[in-house]
C-alpha cells in the first residue's frame, strides 16, 4: 500500500505551510518593513518640516503652554508672559515694546516670530535640548522645559538716547562697542508695539492689519533690514583704501586731484556741494573736512575697483550671512563697474547701499585700529534658574587696515568734527571722530535726501579704543535743512554721550 505525504509540505518539507502562505507571510513582512521605513522618514527625516508646517498647531499650543523665557537688557527683562484663559495658556507681553522692537521682534500666537524672538525661539519656549541634562530623552519624549533667557548686549541709556533722538522721524541708529563688536543700541523709527498682536483674538488681528497697511511702515527694521545709499560717509572707506594702497601717503600733502574732475569715459564733471572744494591739488584732509566729491571720486578711481571692493568687504559689504544671530540685509558694493561708476561709488552713490549696522562697523573698525569685530547682539543664553547655557565671546570679523593707516583715518575723522561738517557731534571732554553724508536718491535725485552720520568717541586723553561707534540715518524728516551734519550728527552725539556718561 502506497504512503501518502502529509498535506501542506512545501519544497523545504515544512508541515502545514503552503506556498501561498509563505508568500502572504513574506508580503506581510515587506509591509511591516515599509511601514517602519515610512515611520522613520516621517518621525526623523521630515519631523522638522512637519513641526513647522503652518497647518500644524501642536507646536504653537506647546510653545504657549507655559510662560516664555525673557529677553533682557542689562539685568532687567523687557518681555514677559501673561495668562490668556484661552486656547493658548499664555501670550507674550512687552515692557516698553516700541523701544526695543527692533531687537526683540515679536512673538505672536497668530503671526509667528521675528528677530531675537525668532532666532532664540527654542530656548525661550523651553524646547531647546540644552535646557535639560537629558537632552536626548527630552528630544525623543518631546518634553518641554521652563523657557530660558536671552541677555542682550544693549546699553539701556544708549538705546533710550537713540529712540529719543530719532523722535518722529523715519530713521535708524546702530551703535557698537568697537573692541568687542557688542551692539549697544539698535533703533528704528517709527516703531510699533509687538504686544498689540501677541495673542490670537480679533483685536490682535485688527492691530496686525493696521500695521500692515500703515504707509510709514513701522514694522520695517530700518537698522538691519533696509539699505540706503551711504553718501559721503562712504568716503571713510575710500580714504582707508587709498591710504592702505599707497595712493595717498600723507593726508596733508596735495593729492593731485584735478578740478574740475571729469569722470573717466564721460564728459560729466563730479560736482561738489561747496566752493571750498573747487580748486585742484587739495589734500586728503582738506577734502574730507569739506567733503569734496571731486577729490574722493578721483582717489577711488586711482585706487581701483578691486582694492575699493576689498576694503568695503572688510567692513561687511557683500556679506549675505552677517548673522548676530539675527540676519541683516546684505549691504552692496558692485564688483563690476567701469571707472566712472567707481568714481560715483567712491562717494557713496551709484549702486552702493548699506544698512546702518554695516556703516557702524565702518566707524568701529577705524576706531579699533583697523580690526573689525563681528557684530554681537546676544551676551549670553541661560536656563530659567540663571545657569549659563552659552556665553558669547568677541570674534574678529576682518582686519581692514593696519593700525598705522587706521590712525591716519582717525585723524581725518576728528578733523571733520573739529573743523568741518561734523561740528554738531562735538562732546565736551571727549575726542570725537565722524563723517557726514547726504545721499541723493529717486528719479533725477528728486527724493528727500538721506541724512547720514557715522562716528566714534572716547574720553579726552584716553589711549584706549573708543568705547562707542555709531551710525545714524534719517530717511525722512520735516526739516528744511536735510543734511547729515544738521539732522543725524546730533542724534549720534546723544548716543555717544549716553555711553560716555556725559
Amino acid at each position: 500500500m502506497a504512503r501518502i505525504a502529509p498535506r501542506g509540505n512545501g519544497p523545504q518539507g515544512l508541515p502545514g505551510i503552503s506556498v501561498t502562505g509563505r508568500r502572504a507571510g513574506t508580503f506581510c513582512l515587506l509591509l511591516i518593513a515599509a511601514l517602519c521605513v515610512q515611520a522613520t522618514r516621517v518621525q526623523v527625516f521630515e519631523a522638522k518640516e512637519l513641526d513647522h508646517n503652518s497647518a500644524n498647531q501642536r507646536l504653537t499650543i506647546e510653545r504657549y503652554s507655559q510662560p516664555r523665557g525673557n529677553i533682557l537688557v542689562g539685568a532687567e527683562p523687557v518681555t514677559g508672559s501673561v495668562p490668556t484663559g484661552g486656547r493658548y495658556d499664555y501670550k507674550r507681553s512687552y515692557t516698553d515694546g516700541p523701544m526695543y522692537a527692533a531687537v526683540t521682534g515679536f512673538a505672536s500666537q497668530a503671526y509667528g516670530n521675528t528677530q531675537l524672538e525668532g532666532t532664540e525661539d527654542d530656548l525661550l519656549s523651553g524646547t531647546d535640548g540644552r535646557l535639560s541634562g537629558w537632552a536626548v530623552w527630552n528630544a525623543l519624549a518631546r518634553q518641554q522645559n521652563p523657557g530660558g533667557d536671552v541677555y542682550t548686549t544693549l546699553d539701556r541709556a544708549a538705546q533710550e538716547a537713540a529712540m529719543r533722538g530719532l523722535g518722529s522721524q523715519k530713521g535708524a541708529v546702530a551703535a557698537i562697542e568697537p573692541a568687542t563688536g557688542r551692539i549697544l543700541a539698535l533703533a528704528s523709527t517709527p516703531s510699533y508695539d509687538p504686544g498689540s498682536f501677541a495673542g490670537s483674538s480679533s483685536a490682535d488681528q485688527t492691530a496686525w492689519n493696521r500695521l500692515q497697511t500703515d504707509t510709514d511702515q513701522p514694522m520695517l527694521n530700518r537698522a538691519l533690514r533696509q539699505t540706503y545709499p551711504p553718501g559721503s560717509t562712504f568716503k571713510v572707506v575710500t580714504a582707508a583704501a587709498a591710504l592702505a594702497d599707497g595712493v595717498v601717503t600723507d593726508i596733508d600733502a596735495p593729492t593731485g586731484a584735478p578740478f574740475p574732475y571729469v569722470m573717466p569715459g564721460t564728459t560729466t564733471p563730479l560736482v561738489n556741494d561747496t566752493t571750498a572744494c573747487d580748486r585742484p591739488g587739495l589734500s586728503l584732509d582738506t577734502a574730507m573736512v569739506a567733503s569734496c566729491n571731486s577729490v574722493l571720486g578721483y582717489l577711488g578711481v586711482q585706487t581701483g575697483l578691486d582694492r575699493m571692493v576689498g576694503m568695503a568687504e572688510s567692513f561687511g559689504f557683500n556679506d549675505a550671512r552677517l548673522d548676530m544671530p539675527v540676519r541683516p540685509a546684505r549691504s552692496n558694493v558692485d564688483t563690476k563697474m567701469n571707472q566712472s561708476q567707481v568714481a560715483l561709488s567712491s562717494i557713496g552713490q551709484f549702486d552702493t547701499a548699506a544698512t546702518p549696522l554695516v556703516m557702524a562697523m565702518v566707524a568701529a573698525g577705524v576706531a579699533n585700529n583697523g580690526t573689525v569685530m563681528r557684530p554681537q547682539l546676544v551676551d549670553k543664553l541661560t536656563k530659567s534658574d540663571g545657569t549659563v547655557v552659552q556665553l558669547m565671546k568677541p570674534a574678529t570679523y576682518r582686519r581692514a587696515m593696519t593700525p598705522e593707516v587706521a590712525g591716519q583715518v582717525q585723524k581725518l575723522m576728528t578733523d571733520v568734527v573739529d573743523n568741518g561738517t561734523g561740528r554738531n557731534a562735538r562732546i565736551g571732554g571727549a575726542v570725537v571722530g565722524g563723517k557726514t553724508g547726504t545721499a541723493q536718491h529717486g528719479v533725477d535725485n528728486s527724493g528727500t535726501p538721506y541724512a547720514w552720520f557715522i562716528a566714534w568717541a572716547k574720553p579726552a586723553g584716553s589711549t584706549a579704543v573708543p568705547p562707542v561707534a555709531v551710525a545714524v540715518v534719517i530717511a525722512d524728516s520735516d526739516a528744511t535743512d536735510v543734511t547729515g551734519g544738521g539732522l543725524a550728527a546730533p542724534v549720534a552725539r546723544s548716543v555717544m554721550q549716553a555711553v560716555l556718561g556725559r
